[in-house]
Formats: structure tokens, C-alpha cells, sequence
């Protein structure tokens, strides 16, 4: 379905006044299967972000090529790979002034459609009635900008779908329904990779990628990948650790 093969991404060291550059991406090879709940965790700055954007064409990459459906991707730009069916969603998603939900929402499906449109936000957990005409600005919060860009993801119907941190400013109540619409409702139809540290997501992942330096260095499935986590000093429950001495912390 997607294949990545001997894919490297490389950027300048910044305190090298030489122009030295090192690998962010380190010589990658994988492939993801049709239908399948992939989630991407690892420490920070191991390149998990770094992977998402290769893949949607946000980076170039250095060397290397994406396999897409058997068409070789690697040049294409992000308009041309989102026309061939792949959609990403950003951990700080964008906000545009003077757009509505509404027209995000007519954007992403070519369709204007009402009751449509109520059922898409409905399933995302957000207020249809008060939603679908604000203007995607500065004025709503973190949390309803990020269920908005979800909605508006899902409603292209996309054949891959890249989600970077999907529960960045999203409160603990909303997670569950979250993982269960992107876990349960899309796949098979769509394969699904998701960036994220939330135990949440990686107790339903189908495959855990864990990725340090630029490589990976786990597949499988979370029981055997417990003990790497721990070792990289990955917290998985980061979201119930301060203060809760129930919290089930893989620090």
C-alpha cells in the first residue's frame, strides 16, 4: 500500500559552522499494509514528525523513494499526493480567517450537503448547531480547532490518513471516543497512521513503530514493545502522571 524504501531525510547541524548535515531519517525502510492502524511513537526529536511530513510531501526527501498504491510518489507535490487519496492532519492545525467549518467541510467532500455535514461534526463530539458556521480562526480554542481538522480529514474519505499528535488539546473525555472513531470507523477502508505517545492509541494499534534516531527499531505489537518504551524513557500514560498514583506510567 505505502512503502518506504531506503528513505533518508538530512538537515544541517545547527551549531556546525562547517555545514555539516545529519540524518533525521536514517536510511528507512517499511511498508504499511492496506487497512491497518499503524501508530509512531519513539523519544522527542527521534523523527516521527519528520516521517509524517515525508510521507504527506510537506519535506523533500534527501534520498530514497515512497511507494504509493505502486506508483512511485517521491517527487510529487502535496496537492498531487492529496489528490491520489492521502490526508494529514497537523498537530497545531492551521486557522483561517474569514473560512467557516462549513466550508472546510464543502472543501474536503465537493459536496454541501446539510445533513451530511451535522453527522461528519457530529461524530468528531462537537456542537453541530454551533460549529458549522465559525470561521476557523484565533477565536476557537485548541481543542475545537483539532476536532474541526479531524472532521474535516475524515470527510475526504482518504485512502491513508497521517495524524500527528491527534490528542494535542484535546481534553482526557474526548480521547476515547477519538481513538474509537479513528480505530473502528475508518479502517479497513483507510489505513491510518498515527504520531502519538497516548496509551490510548497504542493499546488499539494493529502495528507499533517505534523509531529513535532516525530509525526503526520496533514492530509488533505493545506487550513486547513495553520494555523498549521504557528504556527510551517513552511515557505512554503521559496524560495521567503528574500527580496520580494510579497512573500506569511506563517511566
Amino acid at each position: 500500500m505505502l512503502e518506504l524504501k531506503k528513505l533518508y531525510f538530512t538537515a544541517p547541524v545547527s551549531d556546525d559552522e562547517n555545514g555539516a548535515l545529519r540524518n533525521i531519517i536514517d536510511g528507512m525502510d517499511f511498508t504499511f499494509e492496506k487497512g491497518k492502524f499503524y501508530v509512531i511513537t519513539g523519544p522527542n526529536g527521534s523523527g516521527k514528525t519528520s516521517l509524517a511530513k515525508l510521507i504527506m510531501g510537506i519535506n523533500p526527501i534527501s534520498s530514497g523513494s515512497i511507494i504509493f498504491e505502486g506508483k512511485d510518489i517521491s517527487n510529487l507535490s502535496i496537492t498531487e499526493r492529496a489528490k491520489l487519496g492521502i490526508a494529514y492532519s497537523f498537530q497545531q492545525p492551521a486557522r483561517f480567517k474569514g473560512i467557516t467549518f462549513r466550508d472546510l467541510l464543502s472543501m474536503a467532500t465537493g459536496i454541501d450537503n446539510e445533513k451530511k455535514f451535522l453527522e461528519m461534526v457530529g461524530r468528531v463530539g462537537i456542537c453541530p448547531l454551533s460549529f458549522l458556521d465559525k470561521e476557523v480562526d484565533a477565536r476557537l480554542s485548541g481543542g475545537e480547532i483539532k476536532k474541526i481538522e479531524l472532521a474535516t480529514t475524515i470527510a475526504s474519505n482518504p485512502k491513508l490518513a497521517i495524524y500527528d499528535e491527534p490528542d494535542t488539546g484535546i481534553d482526557l473525555w474526548t480521547i476515547g471516543p477519538m481513538v474509537s472513531l479513528l480505530k473502528k470507523e475508518l479502517t479497513p477502508k483507510t489505513t491510518s497512521i498515527v504520531v502519538s505517545h497516548n496509551r490510548a492509541f497504542l493499546d488499539v494499534a494493529d502495528v507499533i513503530i517505534i523509531i529513535d534516531k532516525g530509525r526503526i527499531v520496533y514492530t509488533g505489537d505493545l506487550k513486547k514493545a513495553l520494555p523498549l518504551l521504557t528504556d527510551l524513557s517513552i511515557c505512554a500514560y503521559h496524560y495521567k502522571c503528574e500527580g496520580d498514583q494510579d497512573a500506569r506510567c511506563l517511566r
